[in-house]
């Protein structure tokens, strides 16, 4: 399961507009702020996101108040294991009347996607997605259809420890920008849950916040915050250290600095600053790494898993210091 998102994470000054989103979604989703701002902050970068535990603790939810919040058009697939590539594309139609065939898209072709439970359905069905999340776009029957920007997918999965799931390969895992975890609520949270259905869905109260140019404008200013060279040598030393290491079978791919490149840029931009700090890389290296590594037999029997291993990378690895 992901490393969940510590609820210390607190950014003190927000991007007002990134504010605006976070609280209209709170409004279905309780005590899970940090994960929240981690998933716009994945939206803004451009990429991609996994969602991965247990049953019930309000994935799903917290797509769809993202997707009402951003007034865009919102698609949802239920992955099964006899869903086919077809059916998340789309499929070609011969028209008798014009004697041609007719592309009919498939759930794909949205803004906002969310896989749910992407693991319960076959690998061919799965690797249906991998042109979309990299290419933003679908090849069917020879022929490429673009997706219009913006392009955006929460996938969800069950550990897969549970019954009747396929783990995902790792060249799919690699397509997420990051993995996080929501967790279980605590006591008091939960009772705040249910206080607020007693009348209504709290979904019904989630308005549109943000538009479609709001998104596409904010992914364009995220691209200007500025990274200095030294915060560059530090994720390259990062990414490289899980290659050297003998607790990682295999260490994470130059895609993975550009995602931790991209992201802290984002982050940056959330809690209002025009540049990136060591900071923001920290607290995303193990939502960002975790999922695009292979720990080691050696370091599994011992019970190490892939996010502590990578915090002792962090302790190792010198922190720069950003000039004046």
């Amino acid at each position: 399961m992901g490393k969940q998102v510590p609820a210390s994470l607190a950014w003190d000054q927000e991007h007002p507009k990134v504010r605006d989103l976070i609280e209209n979604i709170e409004k279905v989703m309780v005590g899970k702020r940090p994960v929240i701002e981690l998933c716009i902050a994945a939206l803004l970068a451009g990429g991609h996101v996994l969602l991965e535990d247990v049953p019930g603790v309000g994935k799903t939810m917290l797509v769809k108040a993202l997707s009402r919040s951003l007034g865009c058009k919102f698609s949802r697939i239920q992955f099964t294991p006899d869903l086919l590539p077809s059916d998340v594309t789309g499929v070609s139609i011969f028209n008798q009347k014009t004697l041609e065939f007719e592309f009919r898209p498939g759930p794909l072709m949205a803004h906002v996607v969310l896989a749910d439970e992407i693991n319960r359905t076959s690998p061919k069905t799965q690797a249906a997605l991998l042109e979309a999340m990299e290419e933003g776009a679908v090849t069917v029957d020879g022929r490429t259809w673009t997706l219009e920007p913006p392009f955006f997918v929460i996938a969800t999965q069950n550990p897969i420890e549970y019954e009747g799931t396929f783990p995902l390969p790792e060249a799919q895992l690699d397509r997420f920008l990051i993995k996080l975890s929501l967790g279980y609520p605590s006591p008091d949270q939960e009772m705040e849950m249910l206080r607020r259905f007693r009348l209504k869905h709290p979904v019904n109260t989630v308005g549109q916040v943000w538009s479609t140019e709001d998104l596409i404008r904010l992914q364009e200013q995220v691209r200007q915050v500025h990274v200095d060279d030294s915060l560059v040598r530090y994720i390259v030393r990062i990414v490289d250290e899980t290659r050297k290491t003998e607790d990682f079978m295999l260490g994470a791919s130059p895609r993975a600095s550009m995602a931790l490149y991209r992201c802290a840029q984002a982050l940056a931009f959330c809690r209002g600053r025009d540049y990136v700090v060591p900071d923001d890389v920290k607290r995303l290296v193990p939502h960002v790494l975790a999922h695009r590594v292979l720990t080691a037999p050696k370091a599994r029997l011992s019970g190490l898993t892939p996010e502590e291993i990578l915090d002792r990378i962090l302790h190792r690895v010198s922190v720069p210091v950003l000039p004046e």
